[in-house]
């Protein structure tokens, strides 16, 4: 299928397609004509990386994971398990740091109020 019918039916846009060919998550042979084709199978590896995307891992990362997809046994699944655990510490640690800011961005607003209140009472009495 060429490269708009598989952007189509996965749901993403011909860029997406594109660009996942540039990080080599995807690929695809080309006609005569230089048109790239590709397979039944592109529309769920589209979908996968998708989900990965979604999950907010890099395309390194999912560069990394695709082997379990392509070629399914318990070491690539052991592989890929270890490197989204990886990942999900990573993420655990930027939520951490994410709560840290907005607490202390809390603090900051509170102390803006308490003297916004303090302007007020000074200017009424």
């Amino acid at each position: 299928m060429r490269i708009g019918v598989l952007a189509s039916r996965a749901e993403v846009s011909v860029r997406s397609v594109r660009y996942y060919e540039e990080q080599a998550l995807l690929t695809s042979t080309r006609s005569a004509r230089g048109q790239r084709h590709h397979t039944e199978n592109e529309v769920e590896r589209v979908a996968f990386i998708q989900a990965l995307y979604s999950a907010g891992l890099s395309s390194r990362t999912i560069a990394e994971l695709l082997p379990c997809v392509g070629a399914p046994s318990e070491a690539n699944s052991d592989s890929a398990l270890e490197r989204m655990a990886l990942e999900r510490d990573r993420l655990s640690a930027h939520i951490a740091d994410l709560v840290r800011t907005r607490d202390a961005l809390d603090g900051l607003m509170a102390s803006a109020r308490a003297y916004r209140e303090q302007l007020g009472a000074a200017a009424s009495g």
